[in-house]
């Protein structure tokens, strides 16, 4: 068998209570995808048993992998994921957020526009604390980086390796998200956000907290400035600026 046509990118932290059973509903709802698919997981930092769990999923299902990072950290675990991935779409999406049926719809638009990064645009949060933290982080984003989306930190985010430059994030934490979203909008990428309705979280408890929420304020912050002293190179033949 060739290389798989979507590479699903799933970090993992401390996720040992449900893990299998989110990979298992992933698995059954991608059973008439239409193009052939890999899951990676990618374990960052737990404290639990999310690796001897992914290990034994990487066992007992082909076209599973699974994979470690001694370092915690939301973008060390989608790096190492996109370092690793074989497909010629790629996927990543936090699991404990991302139901099986939102998975799969936004990977069907994928296949039907398949030259454009597809992104979910999450339009409700389960608190008002919440809700107003995402608004403000994301009218500072758009404020700092001229951008034209929402939901800077939703996912599932799907783009095709023709984007080479997506290829190249290399944010340690959450600003990768916001990273991701400069350099499309950098490349002028085309970009579809498709509204998730859910709030449904499968276990243990958010990482997101005020204090972490004003390190992502500082952070974007922060980031602007390195960008005027290092700005994103200009575009090489081949970074899939023809297709988009």
């Amino acid at each position: 068998m060739g290389d798989p046509d979507y590479s699903i990118i799933l970090p993992v932290y401390n996720q040992a209570d449900h893990i299998v059973e989110t990979v298992c509903e992933y698995r059954e709802a991608l059973q008439d995808f239409p193009a052939s698919w890999e899951i990676l997981l990618v374990v960052n930092g737990s404290r639990d048993a999310s690796w001897e769990r992914c290990q034994e999923l990487a066992y007992t299902y082909p076209g599973i992998r699974a994979f470690c990072s001694e370092r915690s950290g939301w973008g060390h675990a989608v790096c190492l994921g996109l370092t690793e991935a074989l497909g010629r779409t790629l996927c990543y999406t936090n699991s404990a957020r991302t139901s099986a049926a939102d998975l799969h719809r936004l990977l069907r638009y994928a296949v039907n526009n398949p030259q454009t990064v597809i992104k979910a645009n999450r339009k409700i949060r389960e608190s008002r604390q919440r809700r107003l933290g995402s608004l403000l982080y994301n009218m500072e984003c758009r404020a700092l980086f001229d951008l034209p989306y929402w939901d800077i930190n939703g996912t599932p985010k799907i783009f095709p390796r023709d984007f080479r430059p997506l290829l190249r994030l290399s944010r340690p934490d959450d600003l990768i998200d916001l990273e991701f979203h400069v350099i499309c909008r950098h490349y002028h990428y085309p970009m579809m956000e498709i509204p998730i309705l859910s709030t449904q979280r499968r276990g243990g408890r958010s990482t997101t907290r005020w204090s972490s929420a004003l390190r992502l304020y500082w952070g974007a912050w922060r980031m602007r400035q390195e960008l005027k002293k290092n700005p994103i190179l200009p575009a090489e033949r081949g970074d899939g600026l023809d297709a988009a």
